[in-house]
């Protein structure tokens, strides 16, 4: 997970505005991100069968919970996750399992026409643990 997240993340033409994010339910930590694939550097984007474009939008989602001693650990995780634009038009956004060693993260593509903002609402399903939901925006631009 490391690997790919530093590379999507190195690739970024605007870093900042690509923050990854978390958000905590219990046990739970959810890591995600959402940029267009035109940021990507051409090698990630070959790696992981990712087409590059302006109008292509990925998200990266992980799913870490607490071991017993505290530490954070990629768990598998059922995600569903779609996609709603300022129009209110709906699409799903189906995610795919990589895994890289330890490391279990999800990734998703979807169509966005910049400039424009996106509502994501993901629910996440971990063996043992409560469904949860999930809501977040990101702003797209030209």
């Amino acid at each position: 997970m490391k690997r790919l997240l530093a590379a999507l993340f190195l690739s970024s033409v605007a870093a900042a505005a690509h923050a990854e994010i978390a958000q905590k339910f219990g046990s739970l930590e959810i890591h995600y991100n959402a940029l267009t694939t035109d940021t990507l550097l051409p090698e990630v984007a070959r790696t992981y069968k990712i087409e590059r474009s302006k109008t292509r939008g990925l998200i990266t989602m992980s799913v870490l919970q607490q071991n017993p001693v505290g530490a954070p650990t990629p768990v598998p995780a059922k995600l569903s996750v779609y996609v709603t634009n300022l129009s209110q038009q709906l699409a799903n956004v189906e995610m795919r399992e990589i895994k890289e060693g330890t490391a279990i993260y999800y990734l998703g593509e979807f169509r966005v026409a910049p400039p424009d903002t996106l509502k994501f609402t993901a629910t996440v399903e971990v063996a043992g643990e409560p469904k949860r939901e999930m809501v977040f925006t990101q702003k797209f631009y030209k």
